[in-house]
């Protein structure tokens, strides 16, 4: 159904197409980026990614089937010694396949890296509370709130809370055939 494939700069016009707002801008990146997000900032963004030492892994999601990209997922802050990591930057960009189950096969994927490949034992994830539909889906995938952070974004004069979220090993394997 999706593969993930490292995000390269041939991808960036696509992803940056899709980050129309500073609102999504701000969901998809949090505070790292600035809005219009440019191919100057995705430069920084991938400059040490994707290679075998690498702390951050930054991927495209490919639908297998038509070979479009449709969405955009990193595994970040990889901690080696610690065994931990954090899901971010997760968007499915193609308007026409949410809500299809799409999220869902991506964050299983990546965990599949987290853990699999990567061995490693806790992947967390930070997510603004109002966004039900992303936290229904990475509780669906085994992931639990540990805490409310209050005031961490701030859209113009609105300010966003975020739930902190994390999955464990061991609950990875209870919920991957899920």
């Amino acid at each position: 159904m999706i593969e993930l494939e490292y995000f390269e700069r041939t991808d960036f016009l696509q992803l940056i197409n899709w980050i129309d707002s500073p609102k999504s801008l701000l969901q998809w990146g949090g505070p790292a980026f600035g809005f219009p997000l440019t191919t100057d900032q995705l430069e920084k963004y991938i400059e040490n990614a994707n290679n075998d030492h690498s702390d951050t892994l930054v991927y495209k999601v490919m639908d297998s089937e038509s070979g479009d990209v449709i969405g955009h997922i990193s595994l970040g802050k990889i901690d080696r010694k610690n065994k931990s990591a954090r899901v971010g930057k997760v968007l499915v960009g193609d308007k026409n396949v949410r809500g299809k189950g799409i999220g869902q096969l991506m964050i299983k994927e990546i965990l599949k890296i987290a853990f699999e490949e990567l061995k490693l034992h806790r992947v967390g994830l930070g997510v603004f509370d109002f966004n039900v539909s992303a936290i229904a889906c990475y509780e669906k995938a085994g992931f639990i709130k540990e805490g409310l952070l209050r005031d961490t974004g701030k859209n113009g004069e609105e300010y966003w809370n975020q739930w902190e979220m994390s999955i464990l090993e061991n609950e990875w394997v209870k919920t991957r055939n899920i």
